[in-house]
């Protein structure tokens, strides 16, 4: 079940917040809330909730023992048990298949491959647990008592399925008191609706325009049509992940939670150290935390601090996929943070600032096609095409009438991408100083509007997919 879909709007969501909002205190608010969460989760993975359940049974005991026996063998076994059980399972259902194909490959043995599903969501709530393991080793939370408090961390269906991912010591507080206000649960509102649009008016729509060309004859392709059609792809890849982020930071402040940003502009960066400062927060500070500052960081001198980097975004491309598409994209980006670290930053900080865009969107789009194409072939092939080796022409008849037939929409799509927010703002508050009738007004209009709109597209459309659900 996903959050853009008619079911969960006018079905699942509607029933979770009666009752939810019905229960006497928060206790039995919780028990509803991981309840609810974990058949949200099995709507989709019936056998695998399990496994979810499993994985937070495990970090809940340790945890216990990590606290019980603290400065003690005890602790470290636990804290060790917790690593290898979450990093085992990751490993069996994501990466088992992947690795003895690659022993087959080089060896030729002809092991048989292990055939998992791969169970939604279990890159996220795998680190989730794992990280809470480590605050408690590392005295940076204190344990959670409450088993039914812990599973609900795990299962909370706002983000459980992408994300973002949640250290247990931000919403710590918020499990045993939280209260959810009419300011908040508006805001809430309002903050899923501008998700929802995101996902279903942009994200869709161009992924509706990208796949055809992306999957298509790669032959025909020319080379602004490669471009469009990697930028296309790169508005559906931001508006459906960072939608999918504003709906679940939304339905968290619905329930009380406040969940941490997740994007922040990204394709306004003038760098890949930028860009990664903006893209998926949660992921890149929860490795720059627990993998590159543990292995040393910048401490230990530049030769160590490349290495760091190297690993850390070696691991961050395996974190996407069971694929080599995902490595080299991981390591296209650590080799141009190694260049900005050591010398290009500094150039870029000397120029006009709109080199440094054009730097990093170029970045960015050329790192997309890594990340599109699991074929090496197709994927190298592309790349070719934009920079007109193997290309059909400059540009072609097609690209052309795609372009100027949806170039409303590039436009908004493009504007979408910018920090207008302020802007706005600013113009509400010199309408109306005190901003409040006027916001308010504006808040229910825009979320009423949204909402239909959104819903008339889903009736009318059956291209809904989620690019995340396979991580």
């Amino acid at each position: 079940m996903v959050f853009s879909s008619l079911i969960f709007l006018f079905g699942f969501f509607p029933i979770c917040l009666a009752l939810y909002f019905l229960a006497p205190n928060l206790k039995v608010k919780n028990i509803v809330l991981m309840i609810l969460s974990l058949l949200f989760y099995a709507w989709g993975e019936p056998v695998w909730v399990i496994l979810l359940i499993f994985s937070a049974i495990v970090d809940f005991v340790n945890g216990q023992l990590i606290d019980k026996y603290r400065g003690q063998w005890q602790s470290k076994a636990a804290l060790l048990a917790s690593v290898v059980i979450n990093l085992g399972l990751l490993a069996t259902f994501k990466y088992s298949g992947f690795l003895v194909e690659n022993i087959n490959a080089i060896t030729g043995l002809g092991l048989p491959v292990p055939g998992f599903s791969l169970p939604i969501g279990i890159s996220f709530y795998t680190f989730q647990t794992l990280s809470y393991s480590i605050d408690v080793y590392r005295g940076n939370t204190q344990v959670q008592k409450s088993f039914t408090n812990f599973l609900l961390f795990v299962s909370l269906f706002p983000q459980l399925i992408a994300g973002p991912i949640l250290r247990y010591a931000d919403i710590a507080k918020q499990l045993s008191d939280r209260r959810t206000t009419l300011k908040g649960f508006s805001a809430g509102i309002t903050r899923f609706a501008c998700g929802l649009g995101k996902k279903v008016l942009i994200a869709n729509v161009a992924g509706s325009l990208a796949t055809p060309i992306l999957d298509g004859d790669l032959s025909s392709v020319s080379v602004l049509g490669g471009w469009f059609s990697i930028m296309l792809y790169a508005f559906q890849i931001y508006f459906d992940f960072s939608g999918y982020s504003d709906m679940a930071i939304g339905l968290g402040k619905m329930f009380g939670f406040d969940y941490g940003e997740n994007f922040n502009y990204p394709y306004i960066a003038r760098s890949a150290t930028d860009f990664w400062r903006r893209w998926h927060i949660s992921l890149s500070s929860f490795f720059r935390d627990y993998v590159y500052i543990p292995l040393g960081g910048n401490r230990r001198g530049l030769p160590i601090q490349l290495r760091n980097i190297l690993i850390v975004w070696f691991l961050t491309g395996l974190w996407h996929g069971a694929s080599w598409n995902f490595i080299l994209w991981g390591l296209f980006y650590a080799v141009f943070l190694i260049l900005e670290k050591t010398f290009l930053l500094k150039v870029l900080d000397k120029i006009p600032s709109i080199f440094g865009h054009v730097y990093g969107i170029a970045l960015i789009l050329i790192g997309w096609v890594f990340f599109y194409f699991t074929d090496l072939s197709k994927c190298f092939r592309m790349l070719g095409i934009m920079f007109g080796i193997g290309a059909n022409g400059f540009t072609d008849a097609k690209t052309s009438l795609v372009f100027y037939n949806n170039l409303p929409f590039v436009i908004v799509a493009i504007l979408a991408c910018l920090p207008l927010k302020k802007l706005v703002r600013y113009g509400i508050h010199r309408l109306d100083p005190k901003s409040g009738k006027l916001n308010m007004g504006l808040s229910i209009g825009y979320n009423m509007v949204l909402l239909f709109i959104c819903t008339a597209s889903l009736v009318g459309s059956t291209y809904n997919p989620f690019l995340y659900f396979r991580f």
